[in-house]
């Protein structure tokens, strides 16, 4: 469709909606008046550049007129203005197809996050829990809130997996891409030889979800209690507060046990039982869209390597952009250039939206 005639298009849809909202059957009835009103705010940011591009092509043949015309003074304005005008359609273009990329729904969420220990044993451990502190502190830098919900250590100092929520502004967003296997190569600090070792874990960042965003019955939800067992747990082995919540339908479990009651463990196991049930669903809906899927920046597969931690180099390799960055030792202390690989994936997802969309 031509870029023009679409546009046109929305700002028709915007005009509608507009007039709708007005209408005393839709300000009667809460659920269409948020649904229209919430579309109606998201056409807001492209209906503004819309306007803004129409403006100066309007500007454009205005002069272009001018200058045939012949009147002196006005063509030497035309004349002067014209360049300037003209280099500017290509750049509000492009920021208009931006904004008409097609949004992840979830974007806007907080999220779970999952970090555990794979190949590599102790060194694993370590590594997981080296990332979570990585993580916990680029959410501090954002003013984000990060809370546990599940842990399990190990005797070294490190962790076989340790669950997470996340709260904040567009985190999910942010995050989404760190879901897969990251690589470390390291001189492990039980290794005598100086022998590097290379080892792996898992990251899922998954978004926060109730139940009234997915299909789920509660009839189809199992909870069992059971005694808290582990390393750290101050209640371990006091109480049955433990929970441990299954899907029956599909089989997934989660649980929790680091709450300090029943009744907020059971929250917290819920609320992981929902996003993973919904990251289920949305595998599945990737697996029916083979080619959309191709058009995003991995897979998000746990098994495909994602990133690679040289710590003898002092680097770090995004393997999806292949953009490595030379500041480890700052990334792993601090989260510092976490963004610059961040900001390299969504421009890496926004190229390839566009191509899609020009197609």
């Amino acid at each position: 469709m031509d870029l023009l005639v679409k546009l046109e298009k929305i700002l028709e849809r915007y005009q509608s909606i507009e007039t709708e909202l007005g209408q005393p059957d839709v300000v009667s009835d809460m659920d269409k008046f948020t649904k229209l009103n919430k579309e109606y705010s998201n056409l807001k940011e492209v209906v503004e550049l819309i306007n803004n591009y129409k403006s100066v092509r309007n500007d454009i043949a205005e002069y272009e007129e001018a200058i045939k015309a012949g009147d002196q003074e006005l063509k030497e304005l035309a004349e002067m203005e014209l360049p300037d005008l003209k280099q500017s359609v290509p750049d509000l273009e492009h920021e208009i197809k931006i904004a008409l990329l097609p949004k992840d729904q979830a974007d806007d969420k907080n999220v779970i996050l999952e970090v555990r220990a794979g190949t590599g044993g102790d060194e694993a451990g370590l590594f997981t829990m080296d990332m979570f502190k990585m993580y916990t502190r680029y959410a501090e830098s954002k003013g984000w809130r990060i809370e546990v919900m599940e842990q399990s250590l190990n005797e070294v100092g490190g962790a076989k997996e340790i669950v997470a929520s996340i709260k904040g502004e567009n985190v999910y967003s942010r995050l989404k891409f760190e879901s897969g296997t990251h690589r470390v190569q390291r001189v492990p600090a039980t290794e005598t030889q100086g022998r590097v070792h290379t080892s792996a874990i898992t990251v899922a960042i998954l978004p926060e979800v109730q139940e009234v965003d997915i299909d789920i019955k509660s009839s189809d939800i199992k909870i069992d209690t059971f005694r808290a067992s582990g390393a750290g747990g101050q209640h371990v082995n006091t109480t049955d507060s433990a929970i441990r919540a299954t899907h029956i339908p599909t089989g997934i479990v989660a649980e929790c046990q680091d709450g300090r009651s029943q009744h907020k463990n059971k929250d917290q196991a819920l609320k992981i039982l929902y996003s993973r049930i919904y990251e289920a669903q949305q595998a599945i809906l990737d697996a029916e869209r083979a080619e959309e899927r191709k058009a995003q920046v991995g897979s998000g597969d746990r098994s495909e390597r994602i990133r690679t931690y040289n710590y003898p180099q002092g680097r770090v390799t995004d393997h999806r952009v292949n953009v490595s960055l030379y500041n480890l030792p700052n990334l792993m202390a601090n989260a510092d250039g976490l963004d610059d690989l961040i900001d390299s994936l969504h421009a890496e997802d926004q190229a390839r939206k566009l191509a899609n969309l020009s197609e």
